[in-house]
């Protein structure tokens, strides 16, 4: 293959280097800025100096994909499809002739997990690493797994805009090679949005401020689709007197290449993250930053799982920065606050996404669990094991974390969510190929739809009147393509009796743990079979629905419950149908804080956490009695007992011994008792059924039962209830504090001058001296000091208003009494 008169781009000078070095060592990594020619000027060198086979360029999004493919195809004076092809789901131009294909991460995992071997294959290149998405991650870890062992001939070269490739570097076991850029400056400021602003009004005002100070054209970065819609209306309203093009994944081809051309007047670009490495949008001298990306992430206690929106990285900042700074000195308005603290580099989608897809993928590559496989970072156990337990469920793993069974290797042939493929294989069989592709097309792309509503935006999609519709109906006709036998085991039987339990049937077989009952009469809110809580947009036409069909939920931050985006009508005989695996029929005996009787039996049929029936049992298993009892102790605790003066004074014992002469004692607090319910649950305990019952229960008898048989004897002595005083009293002890107290008349303990301890005489006893009308008059620890100091001063206090009673001058030498002089 002969190379053309390339473009001075910063990569050709080193292009000896890369090539040398990939022939000489088998691997490297490429560090190189945007617009140095990384993309579309390696693979044409490598294909023109290795020996025979393609080089294969995985690009992470379809638009990058087709827009490499043809700025190649175009430096070689070609159309695409002869030397440089592509491929991309559902689409490909390539032929016999194709020496350099361009296809996405996703596509190439699909085609290494049918071939390890890579037929055909002389060097793949893997580009933009830093952008870390899970189908990159994963591909670069099996191709050095069949390089290890299938293919030590194959050579790869991952190339990445940032320098932090140190990890990178020691998985490929191969050099860094770095290209400078040949950026001019770009100057930086800052225009948060005002209090109360949203963030397309804010981009808007940037992008008007950019227009106004400078010429060239304005690439505004947003973060979804959504956004894009309502800031081209914002702009449309300001006049801003250029030509406002989208540009995103999901766009038809006619109209993304529209956004990578220059135009006749000034344009502002408004794109997604998809511009932000991998294409060049010329003329650009201008961006516009809202700091935010959409990413993936899972709540895996909720069962929720979609896009979320975050702020960027300041690596992902710094990156979109410069595409103001490729044709000459640009500018940049960031929309946050100056002095922003931004995380250092995006956070990699193996930590936050479902790995149910990934799971799938290990399972056919032969490692389940993926030992023995190199990591960039190795998936989270938790959220592998969630993705291996519902490719059990659907039929895909033999057992969970097991080898993949026939029905696994189809859906997974398939390029779709494993949760998709169910729906397509089984739905097909069970409405048609028809119904299940439209319905699946859409769950795969649910930009398309208009509302909440699956069967009104259907309706809108076939008769075109929704943006998208033809990028649907291309992808309906590929899912078709893929069932001409309608394959699929049917789940229950007969079919559903309308279209529209059709299209619900399908939804609930993608995601049977969202099949969703509304919670109350007339609420918004329902509860999904996987225990979590959801509510439905107000004015949703599917408000009159008692059950549906849940495709699309999310949750806000610090919201109670998720809200629906998506949904089917449903009704309680389809979701059965659906999910069968999902239902339960037992006795459940619980504890419940709200019933007056605490104990709750019942016989249920659930569906998941939806109940479906129930009825009351009047004899319950005494063992989940048991257990519904002590569920409800260690709940609202031991205060559900009947606790007399005696049995807390007894428990106030009980626990100064424990905590003066250690666990010789037992300790009886609530968690010690709960713990180690064994020791006393006896007697009327034992035979109770309820909250009443309980609450009949003397303490006494618990606390006793835990005493063996030489603490109980020695338990008077150690811990005395009442000692005698000298005047003859005996006198209660209170155990309730730190030290145990005597609370005693000063008159009743003339001449004592040796308080007592208890605790085999560890714990001395604190005196809280009275007054003849029991009032506190002192507290002290050391009486015969008392009597020489503080004494003087309580009688001098004292004794005029009690004149009857005794106030000797010498208290030690006194007479101690009960009584007054008289």
């Amino acid at each position: 293959m002969n190379l053309p008169e390339l473009p001075d781009l910063p990569v050709r000078a080193a292009l000896d280097d890369i090539t040398g070095t990939l022939a000489a060592r088998g691997s490297a990594v490429l560090v190189a800025p945007p617009g140095t020619g990384k993309t579309t000027l390696v693979p044409l060198a490598l294909a023109a100096t290795l020996d025979g086979g393609r080089v294969v360029v995985a690009e992470p999004r379809r638009l990058a994909t087709r827009a490499a493919a043809a700025r190649m195809a175009a430096l070689l004076g070609e159309d695409v499809g002869g030397t440089v092809g592509y491929a991309v789901r559902g689409e490909a131009r390539r032929s016999a002739r194709t020496r350099v294909e361009v296809v996405t991460s996703g596509l190439l995992l699909r085609r290494l997990v049918a071939d390890p071997e890579l037929a055909g294959t002389t060097a793949v290149v893997l580009d933009e690493c830093h952008e870390r998405h899970l189908d990159a991650d994963l591909l670069l870890s099996l191709l050095l797994d069949a390089r290890d062992g299938l293919r030590p001939d194959l050579r790869l070269l991952a190339t990445s805009a940032t320098v932090a490739t140190e990890r990178l570097a020691g998985l490929l076991e191969g050099p860094v090679l770095e290209v400078a850029g040949a950026a001019f400056p770009v100057a930086v400021g800052h225009l948060p949005p005002a209090r109360g602003e949203r963030i397309e009004a804010c981009v808007a005002r940037a992008v008007r401020t950019a227009l106004d100070e400078g010429d060239g054209d304005v690439l505004a970065f947003l973060p979804g689709v959504a956004e894009i819609r309502r800031t081209s209306a914002a702009l449309a309203a300001l006049d801003v007197g250029a030509d406002v093009l989208p540009l995103h994944g999901r766009l038809p081809a006619a109209e993304q290449d529209r956004a990578l051309r220059p135009g006749i007047r000034r344009r502002v670009v408004l794109a997604t993250a998809v511009a932000e490495s991998s294409l060049t949008v010329p003329g650009v001298r201008a961006v516009v930053d809202a700091g935010l990306a959409r990413v993936p992430r899972t709540d895996h206690r909720r069962g929720l799982a979609g896009l979320v929106t975050v702020r960027v990285s300041a690596a992902v900042a710094t990156q979109r920065a410069g595409r103001a700074g490729r044709e000459g000195p640009g500018r940049v308005l960031r929309c946050w606050p100056e002095g922003e603290l931004l995380a250092r580099a995006p956070e990699p989608e193996i930590r936050t996404a479902d790995l149910t897809r990934l799971a799938l993928d290990l399972a056919c590559w032969g490692t389940p669990d993926g030992g023995g496989l190199r990591w960039w970072d190795p998936p989270p156990d938790g959220p592998l094991k969630a993705g291996q337990a519902v490719l059990h469920a659907l039929g895909a793993l033999a057992s969970p974390g097991g080898a993949v069974t026939e029905r696994g290797a189809r859906m997974a042939e398939l390029g779709l969510h494993p949760r998709l493929a169910r729906a397509l294989l089984d739905g097909a069989a069970a409405t048609g190929p028809r119904t299940a592709a439209e319905v699946v097309a859409l769950l795969d792309d649910d930009t398309v739809a208009t509302g909440p509503d699956v069967d009104d935006a259907l309706r809108r999609l076939r008769s075109g009147d929704a943006p998208g519709a033809g990028r649907w109906r291309g992808e309906v006709g590929r899912l078709r393509r893929l069932l001409p036998d309608g394959r699929g085991a049917t789940p229950g039987g007969r079919r559903p009796r309308t279209d529209r339990a059709d299209a619900a049937l399908v939804v609930a077989l993608a995601h049977p743990e969202r099949l969703a009952r509304r919670r109350s009469p007339g609420s918004p809110r329902y509860l999904m079979a996987g225990g979590t809580a959801v509510e439905l947009p107000p004015g949703s036409a599917l408000a009159a629905s008692e059950w549906l069909a849940v495709a699309v939920a999310d949750r806000t931050p610090g919201a109670e419950h998720g809200r629906v985006r998506l949904a089917a009508a449903a009704d309680a005989e389809l979701a059965v149908r659906a999910a069968p695996a999902l239902l339960t029929e037992a006795d459940e005996v619980a504890w419940v804080r709200d019933d007056p009787a605490g104990v709750v039996a019942r016989h249920v049929r659930r569906l998941g956490a939806i109940v479906l029936a129930e009825h009351r049992l009047a004899d319950p298993d005494p063992d989940a009695r048991r257990a519904a009892l002590l569920d409800g102790l260690r709940t609202e605790g031991t205060g559900l007992l009947r606790w007399t003066d005696g049995a807390r004074r007894l428990r106030d014992r009980l626990a100064t011994l424990h905590r003066t002469l250690g666990p010789s004692w037992p300790d009886v607090s609530d968690a010690a008792l709960l713990a180690d319910p064994g020791r006393w649950w006896s007697g009327p305990v034992a035979t109770a059924r309820g909250r009443a019952d309980l609450a009949r229960v003397d303490a006494t008898t618990v606390l006793r039962a835990v005493l063996g048989w030489r603490e109980a004897a020695l338990l008077d002595e150690l811990a005395p209830e009442r000692v005698t005083v000298p005047s003859g009293s005996r006198v209660a002890l209170d155990y309730s504090g730190e030290r145990p107290v005597l609370a005693v008349r000063v008159q009743e303990v003339f001449g004592w001058t040796d308080p007592p301890a208890v605790a085999g005489g560890r714990l001395p006893v604190q005196l809280h001296l009275l007054s003849p009308a029991g009032r506190p008059a002192a507290v002290t620890d050391d009486l015969d000091s008392f009597w020489d100091v503080g004494y003087k001063h309580v009688r001098a206090d004292l004794r005029g208003r009690y004149p009857k009673h005794a106030w000797p001058e010498d208290p030690r030498q006194a007479t101690p009494t009960r009584r007054t002089k008289r």
